[in-house]
This record gives C-alpha cells, structure tokens and sequence, in this order.
C-alpha cells in the first residue's frame, strides 16, 4: 500500500456494511490507517498478513494516458508459514463489481501464494447468504469444507451461517 491509498481504506474500513463479513465492527480514524500504512513492513513473514490494492488502468480523458484507478483491496490474513496457509479476503467498492475484478485479482493472488511464498492452502471464511463471493471462490476452484454454524451476526441482531472454502495450491 501507498500513502495515496489512504482514501481507499478509509472508505472500506469504515463501510459498515461490510463489518459483517469481516472481523471489523468499529471505525478506523484517517490517524489509525495513515499510521497502519505508514508502519506496515509489506512482508507477510513480519506482518502475518498482506495486504494489496487492486487496480484497473483508465484512459485519462485529458491526456489520454493510462492511469491507474483503484477498485478494491485483496488481503491475505491468519498467515500461518509453519502450516503453509492463509485466509483470503477480498472487497471490491460497489460501482466496480461484476466487472471481473476479483477473479482477476484473485488469479494473481494464487500465483503469488504459490510461486513467491509457497502456500500449501487458501480458504476463505463467507457468509452462507453472500451468494456472489460463494460463486466467486467456486469458480476459482475453491470447495466448501465446513459450515459454521450462527458464526456471523448480521446488523439486524440475527446470526448466519459461514462457509469455509479452502483451495489447495
């Protein structure tokens, strides 16, 4: 991540929409994610976790120069190096969904698992009900391994299911 970034996160972190998918329910000031940027190492083996901004190049209508435009964030959390794993997560902001963002995100996130760290594994931890992430992770060869039960509380007080998808690399 880059300082220009900031505005970004700021958005993801604090959509509260979003906290129930996630293990975030509060909101991050400006301060918390600037420092958070400016302290993270961007080494997985020192931060545990990895987290990378996703882009789409867009002619610029001015210069006709590409320029890059930022559409979401990709994580890679709960990385476990003795174990050879990591949890995925990804959020893509809601003008840019079903544009093919994640998958092709997601594609460069398993080549990097798999050729620069080694993963043995990915999962992801979804919603039972968020249908396109469940789509998404099936169409990238992820398989449903386990439910877990009222594991997410929903905004409205009621609980639902999560799916573990888990990819072998």
């Amino acid at each position: 991540m880059e300082p220009e970034d900031l505005d970004l996160l700021y958005r993801i972190e604090n959509d509260a929409e979003l906290w129930a998918v996630g293990e975030t329910n509060v909101p991050y000031s400006r301060y918390t994610l600037h420092d958070y940027i400016a302290t993270s190492s961007d080494d997985i083996f020192a931060d545990r976790q990895l987290r990378l901004i996703i882009e789409k190049d867009e002619v610029s209508p001015l210069t006709s120069h590409l320029s890059p435009i930022t559409v979401g964030i990709a994580d890679l959390i709960n990385f476990d190096p003795r174990h050879r794993r990591a949890e995925v997560g990804i959020v893509i902001e809601q003008p840019h969904r079903n544009k093919g963002y994640a998958k092709a995100a997601l594609e460069a996130l398993h080549d990097y698992a798999r050729r620069v760290i080694h993963l043995h594994q990915l999962y992801a931890v979804v919603s039972a009900d968020n249908q396109p992430a469940r789509q998404l992770f099936l169409s990238m060869g992820y398989r449903p391994t386990a439910t877990l039960t009222d594991w997410i509380l929903r905004s409205d007080n009621t609980y639902s299911d999560a799916v573990v998808m888990q990819l072998p690399l």
